[in-house]
C-alpha cells in the first residue's frame, strides 16, 4: 500500500513546523510513496534482511577499526562508541552484537578492505545508504578524537573504498559538527544577535547543501532533495538495519530546522 511515506512524513512536518509543516511532509511523503511504487529491482525481503546484517556488523566492526586506528582505543573512543549505540537506542540483543563487532575490528588480523568490499557489494546502488554508513562513522570519530591523527586519513581511505567523494567526505563532516552544536539562537554563547543569526544561518545553508545566491525554487528543492535522501522509510526501504533508523530521523530533523531557519529568513510561506 503506498501510504507510509504520506504518514511519516506528515508525522516530522508537524513535530517540526506544525499544519503548515505537516502539509509539506505529506507531500513529500506522497513523492516517496510514488517514487517507491515505481523503483524498479526492488528486492525481496531475504534480500534485504541479508543488506541490514551486513549493514549492521560492518558499522561496528568498522568503527572498532577505526578506533584503533592509532594503535591503542581510548577511553573517550569506547565511550563515543556507546554513545552512538544508545543514541541509535539499540536493545540489549543488539548492544551485545554491536560490542562484538567493534571488538572484532580492533583485532590486527581485521579486513577492512574486505569489510568495504563487501558491503560496497550490498549496498551497489544504493547511494543514500552508503552515506548513512560514512555519517555514523564521522559520528563516532568525531565524539571520540575530535578525527585527529590516524584517524582522518583512515575515514577518508573508507570513504574512498565506498565511492564518496572527498567533496562530499568534507560536506558529511561540516554538518555532523553542526549537528553537534545545533542551530545557535541569537546571541547565544555570549555573540551578538546579529552575528549569531549569521553563523546560524549560514549554518542551514550547509545543511541543505545550498547557498545565500540560490533561488527560492533552488532552496525549496535542496530542501526536498536533503528530506528525501535521509527519509528514514526510504532507506530502510534499501536494507537500512531498524536499528540505524534512529540516526535518520535525527538528520531528518537537522534538515527540517535548516529549511525553518532559511524560511523565516526568506520570509517563505
Amino acid at each position: 500500500m503506498k501510504w507510509m511515506g504520506k504518514v511519516t512524513g506528515g508525522l516530522l512536518g508537524a513535530l517540526a513546523m506544525g499544519p503548515i509543516g505537516a502539509a509539506l511532509g505529506v507531500l513529500l511523503g506522497h513523492q516517496f510513496d510514488e517514487d517507491s511504487a515505481a523503483a524498479p529491482g526492488a528486492l525481496p525481503e531475504e534480500d534485504l534482511r541479508a543488506i541490514s546484517e551486513r549493514f549492521f556488523r560492518a558499522t561496528f566492526h568498522v568503527m572498532g577499526y577505526l578506533a584503533k586506528a592509532d594503535g591503542r582505543v581510548s577511553e573517550p573512543e569506547i565511550a563515543a562508541a556507546r554513545a552512538v549505540m544508545a543514541e541509535l537506542r539499540l536493545d540489549a540483543e543488539q548492544t551485545r552484537q554491536a560490542i562484538a563487532c567493534f571488538t572484532a575490528g580492533k583485532q590486527p588480523g581485521f579486513d577492512l578492505a574486505g569489510e568495504l568490499s563487501a558491503l560496497a557489494h550490498a549496498c551497489r546502488g544504493r547511494a543514500d545508504l552508503v552515506r548513512v554508513f560514512l555519517e555514523i562513522q564521522v559520528r563516532a570519530a568525531l565524539a571520540g578524537n575530535n578525527l585527529e591523527g590516524a584517524v582522518r586519513p583512515m575515514m577518508q581511505r573508507v570513504a574512498s573504498a565506498l565511492g564518496i567523494s572527498a567533496f562530499e567526505f568534507a560536506h558529511v563532516e561540516a554538518v555532523l559538527r553542526i549537528q553537534r552544536g545545533a542551530f545557535r539562537p541569537a546571541g547565544a554563547a555570549g555573540q551578538p544577535a546579529a552575528g549569531a543569526r549569521e553563523a546560524s544561518l549560514a549554518q542551514a545553508y550547509s545543511v541543505l547543501e545550498t547557498t545565500p545566491a540560490a533561488s527560492d525554487e533552488d532552496v525549496a528543492k535542496a530542501y526536498r532533495r536533503q528530506l528525501s535522501r535521509h527519509h528514514p522509510d526510504k532507506l530502510k526501504a534499501n536494507g537500512l538495519p531498524d536499528s540505524m533508523v534512529e540516526h535518520a530521523k535525527q538528520r531528518t530533523q537537522q534538515i527540517i530546522e535548516a529549511w525553518e531557519v532559511i524560511r523565516a529568513q526568506r520570509g517563505l510561506r
